[in-house]
């Protein structure tokens, strides 16, 4: 192994050598308490260290690093307290994670590490949205993120690296090639000749290098970071290296050929350096054991202190706490049991007049999404918004939602808003990790918000079929650390957007489509908030209730209208989660008789839920079965006939009349 040490001092030489040891001898212990059962798993980087340590020192310590399960060395490079870091894990609730993660699936604000997902990635994206972030400030900063030869073959790779190149961010991604994504060789993975040629297509530069050489992994990516910083543009390199042990240790690396083991054995990057290092005349072989010793005790004396902290235990109110962060409600709009007065505007007007004003209040928010700039949109609701606020904050996207949704988590981390708008809620399928997997549960997981408002056109009625009309809440809802708004009105469509914005947590606001136009309404001028988790009382009765939701609350005020004979008690939930149980159990008390409407199909809506939980906690109120109207089980078709047969309002009359009859 060649090593140029160019000008790097002689204290910068041995300040590698120590952080490349550090990691090593750590995981050496790790492997050690793994056998005693001290701890459950472990992914080890031996034979890799050399990259996560000279990245991490090229790199300036307030950037942020997104590292996978192999990069110990961009922790520990990071100066993080180990005794704290061996808690993590072992699972301790002093750890980074309160126990709720394992290994390296954390992060750290104080040291500008994000947190992996095991989908690996999505931590590319998220690079995006910091590089943004940095690139809107005229920071001289760069992002950094990891990625290894098997996740070059995610969609989340090709998405990243074209948003990066698209808006010429200052980002770098190392592709770690170790020869295999567990246990599958990269000839069953690829066809290029090279990870790295794949740069050439996004229309970025690229270097491919050797990955256990740490003087030339420090000396290129400080290379690398000056041209990014320089020209605000992003690069991809490709580290060779050699995973030692096997993808994690339980799986064991029987499938790999024993020759490959003796070659890259002469390679290590630790022994090579060391190697270097003395015959250089920079370290004696007694300075070195020096070294090693110190590491010992320090590890034997940080692990010490991590055997002291307290065993978990549980705290169901501190679970729950943790989902969100916490909000501050401001300027809030009282409107749960009555109507706002203003001017009448369309439905759509009151949602272009939240983003608007959430605009002019909120000078870090940049909206993000398909054709959103100079053309305004699908549906024109932002139209004249890249002239006021200028491109930089009203973003034209490509068409990849992973990478987009990823973003807006990356330019949360660095104290920005931002808002997607999904062109259809049917196209957030193809955003469905980032949303489920990154958004919600990342403050739950290490405390870092995710200030993400996505907005969602929903619905059928407009005769688009079924992947432009799906009714898709209830997959949202399902999912801790998102909230769900789901407005009817044009005064709650501003006033919860606007909410949704102003609130620190993920928000999935949904917009029925065939309300934008068709619905007026009297809407404040003035700048407001409607609280995210209160429903509305539309109107009082004491026959029979109605609960619903978006289009739903429509239907059912129509059907009110036609039939003056019932005393129809309506309640519109706005918000599907957190719901509003307080006025659920209301709206079940005044009439004893319930009826759940909404849109999306029977099997897996809403109204299953709110059914029983109305069966669980208000069964004494009930006079008759709690029973629903919903869409059929059916994918919604394009005829408007037959997507008419679809929609839940043409079995509303049928199901009011059994339940009145009950």
């Amino acid at each position: 192994m060649l090593f140029d040490k160019k000008t790097l001092t002689t204290d910068t030489l041995v300040s590698l050598y120590k952080n490349l040891l550090y990691p090593r001898m750590i995981e050496e212990k790790m492997l050690v308490l793994l056998r005693q059962g001290r701890i459950s798993k472990w992914f080890s980087g031996i034979g890799q260290e050399a990259i996560a340590v000279g990245a991490t020192m090229a790199m300036a310590k307030d950037e942020w690093i997104m590292p996978l399960h192999r990069n110990l060395g961009v922790f520990t490079g990071r100066d993080m307290p180990l005794h704290k870091l061996f808690m993590q894990w072992q699972g301790n609730k002093e750890g980074y994670s309160k126990g709720r993660e394992r290994s390296f699936h954390f992060g750290t604000r104080d040291h500008h590490i994000c947190g992996m997902i095991s989908h690996l990635g999505p931590q590319l994206a998220i690079a995006d949205g910091v590089a943004l972030a940095y690139k809107l400030r005229n920071e001289q900063k760069v992002s950094l993120a990891f990625t290894g030869d098997g996740g070059t073959s995610e969609g989340d790779f090709h998405e990243a690296l074209n948003v990066a190149a698209v808006w010429d961010l200052p980002v770098i991604f190392i592709i770690e090639n170790n020869g295999y994504g567990l246990s599958t060789p990269v000839n069953e993975q690829y066809r290029c000749e090279a990870l790295v040629d794949k740069a050439k297509g996004y229309g970025i530069q690229g270097v491919r290098i050797d990955g256990n050489n740490i003087l030339t992994v420090y000396d290129t990516i400080k290379g690398i970071r000056d041209y990014c910083i320089t020209h605000q543009k992003p690069f991809l390199v490709e580290c060779m290296t050699f995973r030692m042990r096997g993808h994690e240790e339980a799986s064991g690396t029987k499938y790999v050929p024993p020759h490959l083991f003796e070659a890259w054995q002469q390679k290590d990057p630790v022994s090579n350096y060391e190697q270097y290092l003395q015959e250089t005349g920079v370290l004696s072989a007694a300075s070195i054991a020096a070294i090693r010793d110190g590491f010992k005790a320090t590890i034997e004396t940080e692990l010490q202190k991590a055997e002291t902290a307290a065993a978990v235990v549980p705290d169901t109110h501190e679970e729950f706490a943790d989902v969100y962060a916490p909000v501050k409600q401001d300027t809030v709009a009282d409107n749960s049991d009555g109507e706002m007065t203003g001017p009448e505007k369309r439905f759509i007007d009151g949602i272009k007049e939240g983003l608007e004003q959430s605009m002019e209040q909120h000078p870090n928010l940049i909206l993000m999404g398909q054709d959103i700039a100079e053309y305004g949109g699908a549906f024109k609701i932002t139209e004249g918004f890249a002239a006021k606020f200028g491109k930089a904050r009203v973003r034209n996207t490509p068409l990849c939602e992973s990478a987009i949704v990823g973003s807006a988590l990356g330019l949360s981390l660095e104290g920005y808003k931002a808002m997607m708008e999904m062109q259809f809620a049917d196209f957030v399928t193809v955003g469905f990790n980032q949303i489920i997997n990154n958004l919600a549960k990342i403050h739950y997981r290490w405390g870092q918000n995710a200030d993400v408002v996505i907005r969602m056109p929903t619905g059928g009625g407009v005769g688009a079929g079924p992947f432009h009309s799906q009714s898709n809440e209830a997959w949202f809802v399902h999912t801790p650390g998102l909230k769900v708004v789901y407005p009817s009105t044009p005064a709650d469509a501003k006033g919860l957007l606007i909410a949704a914005i102003n609130d620190p947590n993920p928000v999935i606001y949904f917009e029925h489509k065939a309300l934008y136009r068709s619905i007026s309404g009297p809407v404040p001028e003035a700048c407001y908030t409607v609280e995210i988790g209160k429903a509305r009382r539309v109107r009082a009765g004491s026959d029979l209730t109605i609960i619903t939701y978006g289009a739903g609350v429509h239907w059912a005020l129509d059907y009110a209208g036609k039939h003056p004979e019932l005393s129809l008690y309506l309640l519109d939930l706005r918000t599907l989660l957190p719901l509003d149980y307080d006025a659920l159990y209301d709206a079940v008390a005044a009439t004893g008789k319930v009826l759940l409407l909404h849109e999306d199909t029977l099997i897996g809506g809403l109204g299953g839920e709110i059914a029983a939980w109305i069966a669980e906690h208000c069964f004494e109120l009930l006079d008759a079965p709690v029973m629903r109207c919903a869409s059929l089980d059916t994918p919604i078709p394009f005829n408007p006939i037959l997507e008419k047969n679809f929609m839940a309002y043409s079995r509303l009359g049928e199901v009011v009349a059994r339940l009145m009859a009950y």
